[in-house]
């Protein structure tokens, strides 16, 4: 059994272009809390195997280091994760790098919405709302439509109120 967490990154500006906008303070609190719980629901073996792995884009990639920081990890960059990538490639990036190790994907709608609907429901057109900063935790054994549960659901606004 191997676990994904799906995450969106958190509240960025507006603005053009889209790769460069960046958190705001809003946004870096809920990276911030997310990393904090994150950590704290972690048992120690598994802290020590996450991966994380974020789009290029500024602010996935500010929001995974709020994530990697607490838990002392470093952030890779995965280029097949920007806002509109299809999920295919992701989907066999998955099977192949995350079979037996625990990983975060920081990044974007509608991509991580779409993911979440298709490795759980295993429809296309399935797609799950993410506000931001909220992560999806999946469980499965093999990264394939359908085949994933969804083991738990954490926004950033129970925990900063």
């Amino acid at each position: 059994m191997s676990n994904l967490y799906i995450m969106r990154h958190g509240e960025a500006v507006p603005g053009m272009p889209d790769s460069e906008r960046s958190l705001t303070k809003q946004g870096e609190a809920e990276a911030r809390a997310m990393g904090t719980w994150l950590e704290s629901m972690l048992a120690n073996d598994m802290r020590a195997a996450l991966r994380i792995v974020a789009s290029p884009y500024r602010r996935a990639q500010q929001t995974a280091q709020w994530m990697a920081t607490p838990l002392e990890r470093s952030v890779e960059t995965l280029p097949i994760i920007t806002p509109d990538d299809p999920l295919e490639p992701l989907i066999d990036w998955l099977q192949h790098e995350v079979a037996h190790t625990p990983c975060l994907l920081v990044s974007h709608m509608p991509l991580v919405g779409a993911l979440v609907g298709r490795l759980v429901e295993g429809d296309v057109r399935a797609s799950q709302p993410m506000p931001t900063a909220t992560i999806a935790k999946l469980e499965a054994d093999i990264w394939a439509a359908g085949c994933a549960t969804l083991k738990h659901w954490q926004s950033p606004r129970e925990l900063l109120g």
